[in-house]
């Protein structure tokens, strides 16, 4: 039997995400069986992972859709034993996170003090989802003003952080080994030759560990738990980012990984981009209005 906690999942202020999207808006791709599978699928495939990181396009409307669906129906099947990590979120603002999700504050002072990102109402359903039914929220992002101070001065510079500093990121020294992530990364800058520095790339690689490490100390003490990861695609494509650090700090932790895109291929799927990306696909109709 459900839990009783479960008859709040409908109440939602925003009208869209309380009704079905028509099917024709999404294609959701196994890629190991290329073919189409449904969200159902996906949970059911979860049995056998503990965290599913779900790569968005941050402004795809249908894909945040999808994502409530998912953790919806996440949290149904594993009552008062899902949890919601979110790139959204930085971990310093985690206690004002917390105080929301237990009403001692409003929503305002969650946009505000929580630092959240200008398109929260994207997000908002799933975090009055976390919040109705006792979830928990981890804010795993790590904070801006570190990402910027390693992309000015390089990783060593974090050594002079005080404790509480290092405390809101991953344990130092943070693994910035060079490979395929590296050559993807320079890629999308335009080039080795157009990287300023290795800087730029050990930011990358701290925010990449420091979700991680969110998802791996909660995971340590809620071993039972199934954990909905939240971040931009480019942070778990190929398993590689997020999900190899995550791999780095708990290798027995077991892991599924969804690409979403807005694409051109949505009505006939280029095979020879996407099987490596991830364990499934969500093509979005390009056609469909972005969020703002």
């Amino acid at each position: 039997m459900k839990s009783l906690s479960f008859l709040f999942l409908t109440l939602f202020p925003i009208l869209v995400f309380s009704q079905e999207l028509p099917a024709t808006h999404y294609k959701i791709y196994s890629t190991r069986a290329q073919k189409l599978v449904s969200p159902d699928d996906i949970i059911a495939d979860m049995t056998a992972a503990d965290v599913l990181f779900f790569g968005e396009e941050h402004n795809d409307s249908t894909a945040h859709y999808l994502e409530y669906t998912l953790f919806k129906k996440l949290a149904e099947t594993y009552p008062q034993k899902t949890a919601l990590s979110m790139e959204m979120f930085q971990t310093d603002c985690q206690l004002v996170l917390n105080e929301y999700l237990a009403g001692f504050i409003r929503e305002k002072n969650l946009i505000t003090e929580g630092r959240a990102w200008p398109n929260y109402k994207d997000y908002k359903p799933m975090v009055d989802l976390a919040q109705a039914n006792h979830i928990p929220v981890i804010a795993a992002n790590a904070p801006t003003r570190y990402t910027n101070m390693v992309t000015r001065l390089g990783l060593d510079a974090l050594t002079q952080l005080d404790k509480q500093a290092k405390s809101y990121l991953a344990p130092l020294p943070i693994d910035t080994a060079t490979g395929a992530y590296y050559d993807k990364f320079a890629q999308i800058m335009g080039g080795h030759g157009s990287m300023p520095g290795m800087q730029i790339y050990q930011a990358q690689n701290l925010w990449d560990a420091t979700m991680a490490w969110s998802i791996a100390r909660f995971y340590k003490n809620n071993k039972d738990f199934k954990i909905l990861q939240l971040n931009g695609g480019f942070h778990s494509e190929e398993k590689l980012g997020t999900v190899a650090q995550l791999k780095k700090y708990n290798p027995k932790i077991r892991v599924l990984n969804i690409a979403s895109l807005s694409d051109d291929s949505f009505d006939r799927p280029d095979w020879s981009r996407f099987t490596k990306l991830a364990d499934y696909i969500i093509l979005t109709d390009p056609k469909l209005p972005k969020t703002k």
